[in-house]
């Protein structure tokens, strides 16, 4: 009599994917199919080109902020933000470096947790915010 070979394989989803793995830069995954996956939220190998426009105009607007902001202090006007007056302070008109990093980097934080709950709205949210800090800005650069 033979003996059956028995393979023994360890399942995969015992622990869910991580943030970043082999398969973050050349894996399929472009979303979750499992409901319990969707409702709680997972990392995807791929990325909607949805997202693409939000992401890039928080950039973008982040960079206009820096600009309008040091037009203003060019003007004779001051920075209200405690935090971004200490680092005008400290880092004087290369300040919108330290400005781009920060904002770039939590895109980039953002964009890889876009399948976990919340988060399409903290996009939105600081979309919005920022648009109103960028009309504000232009009402103060017309009124000079």
């Amino acid at each position: 009599m033979r003996e059956s070979v028995r393979y023994v394989l360890k399942d995969r989803r015992v622990r869910p994917t991580p943030l970043l793995s082999k398969f973050t830069f050349g894996g399929r995954r472009g979303f979750l199919r499992r409901r319990v996956d969707q409702q709680r939220g997972g990392y995807v190998d791929r990325y909607s080109s949805k997202l693409f426009f939000p992401l890039v105009l928080i950039v973008g607007l982040n960079i206009l902020d820096a600009l309008f902001t040091m037009t203003i202090l060019d003007s004779g006007g001051r920075e209200i933000n405690p935090l971004v007056n200490s680092v005008i302070t400290l880092l004087g008109d290369k300040f919108w470096i330290w400005k781009f990093a920060i904002v770039s980097v939590s895109s980039i934080v953002l964009c890889l947790h876009i399948k976990f709950r919340f988060v399409k709205a903290v996009i939105l949210g600081i979309t919005l915010i920022y648009t109103g800090i960028i009309l504000y800005q232009l009402v103060l650069l017309i009124h000079l």
